[in-house]
């Protein structure tokens, strides 16, 4: 199975003064393509760092990462920039939509960065927002929608570039628990047509969405495990199909 992303002996600390702060302690990891898995742990754990390191947002004190076939340590600031925008769709708790700006330009935003032709663009948006279901919302700004319907326009965002991975932090963080499952079963959607999700949270019933958890404690992976009811659920769904 080929490998998007390969974590070697990752470390990240901070020197404070003469003490040094650990936030990550020698991670290995290897994620691969088309899975769908969630990061969790405690306050403190280190996944928040883990993910900006996985996001290109941030870069290790020392070990090795490997994104898509790239040594992400060798990159400058520029190319990490282009890493962003080309590999990775982000999807934030806080939805990070420009508010002056309707929803089909939210849209479009990466794929001005990345310099494609504006009828190009706005067809690419277009069919990402029907992707989402918000085939009917595209001339709305960020105030004329649900929380729900944000947060999918923030999928939309992330998905127009057809990235090689989507990286959600706490993506229902600010939804309620109807909107925040809506959202978990658009994710499932997309797991099923072949993208490559990982999913920042605390939340276990999330977690209980993808199927591979990692736990982080103390900087360190405590659990990496096949989420089982997950994986029991797909074989039922299976069984079933073959009986009718």
């Amino acid at each position: 199975m080929e490998k998007i992303i390969e974590f070697r002996n990752i470390i990240k600390k901070y020197e404070m003064g003469l003490e040094v702060l650990y936030a990550l302690h020698g991670i290995d990891l290897d994620i691969h393509k088309n899975e769908y898995l969630a990061i969790m742990g405690p306050s403190g754990s280190g996944k928040s760092t883990l993910m900006n390191i996985i996001g290109c947002l941030d870069t290790p004190s020392s070990g090795e990462y490997i994104l898509n076939g790239t040594n992400v340590n060798e990159l400058s600031d520029d190319e990490l920039a282009g890493i962003r925008n080309k590999e990775i769709g982000f999807i934030f708790q806080t939805f990070n939509l420009m508010a002056r700006s309707d929803t089909l330009h939210n849209v479009e935003l990466p794929l001005i960065y990345s310099g494609l032709p504006k009828a190009e663009r706005i067809e690419k948006a277009e069919q990402a927002l029907y992707d989402v279901g918000l085939a009917d919302r595209m001339t709305h700004k960020p105030n004329e929608l649900s929380g729900g319907q944000r947060q999918r326009v923030a999928v939309a965002r992330a998905l127009v570039n057809n990235p090689s991975l989507i990286l959600a932090d706490e993506p229902t963080g600010n939804l309620d628990t109807k909107t925040g499952e809506e959202i978990m079963l658009l994710f499932d959607e997309l797991s099923k047509k072949g993208n490559t999700i990982i999913v920042v949270t605390h939340e276990d019933f999330i977690a209980q969405h993808t199927n591979r958890i990692i736990k982080l404690r103390d900087g360190l992976i405590e659990e990496d495990y096949s989420n089982e009811s997950i994986l029991n659920n797909n074989i039922s769904k299976d069984l079933s199909e073959v009986k009718d």
